[in-house]
């Protein structure tokens, strides 16, 4: 049986070999995501940037900076996280990546949380939230952890969103502090106080392979 290490390689190559997925052709290098395949904590962010791009390692640029910094500021290292995604290639200029690379990717990173199976997920920007909660607002739910399916749904802003801003700077910083909290106890969190669609809690949508 291949450990979840391998599985992840070999969902990676499978990933390498699918050359006609958005983005594949315009991008230098695949950045599939990095860090440790038992986590506890899974980082999701949008897409790679220039210097993601370039080393083929996801928030390795000024955000990359930032977060190795947040999370060390709970007691963890980066090491001990995993780190990915939506989207695994660089979309041209750093643009916001569109709903039908998102989509394309989808079966890849539900395949690396059903693999990993992190105790906590924490979505980084909006494009990561809205995977799990279609209809939020990051503005509204930052910092408020709430169960989806089987997985603990932690939104905050994206780290390079608090670069240019010192409110939001300060916002990710404290929601940081909840990472922590829900490690200790994750009984804590709550299934959410408003209906959803059933395409966001459904947990049949993290086996897709």
């Amino acid at each position: 049986m291949l450990s979840k290490q391998e599985q992840l390689k070999k969902i990676e190559e499978e990933l390498k070999a699918h050359k006609d997925l958005p983005l594949m052709k315009g991008c230098t290098q695949l950045v599939f995501g990095e860090g440790n395949s038992d986590a506890e904590v899974l980082f999701i962010g949008e897409a790679p940037g220039f210097w993601e791009d370039l080393k083929g390692r996801p928030f390795v640029g000024n955000a990359g900076k930032l977060l190795d910094k947040l999370i060390e500021s709970i007691g963890l290292k980066r090491e001990e996280v995993y780190i990915t995604n939506v989207v695994k290639c660089r979309p041209p200029e750093n643009r916001d990546p569109l709903p039908n690379e998102i989509e394309a990717y989808a079966p890849y990173l539900n395949h690396q949380i059903e693999i990993i199976r992190p105790k906590i997920v924490v979505t980084l920007g909006r494009y990561s939230l809205n995977k799990f909660l279609p209809n939020a607002r990051i503005s509204e739910v930052h910092g408020r952890p709430v169960r989806v399916g089987d997985i603990i749904v932690t939104p905050m802003y994206h780290p390079a969103a608090a670069l240019r801003s010192g409110a939001v700077m300060e916002a990710l910083k404290e929601d940081f502090l909840v990472i922590r909290e829900v490690l200790k106890n994750p009984a804590m969190v709550s299934e959410p106080s408003r209906p959803t669609k059933e395409k966001e809690i459904d947990p049949n949508q993290l086996t897709l392979f």
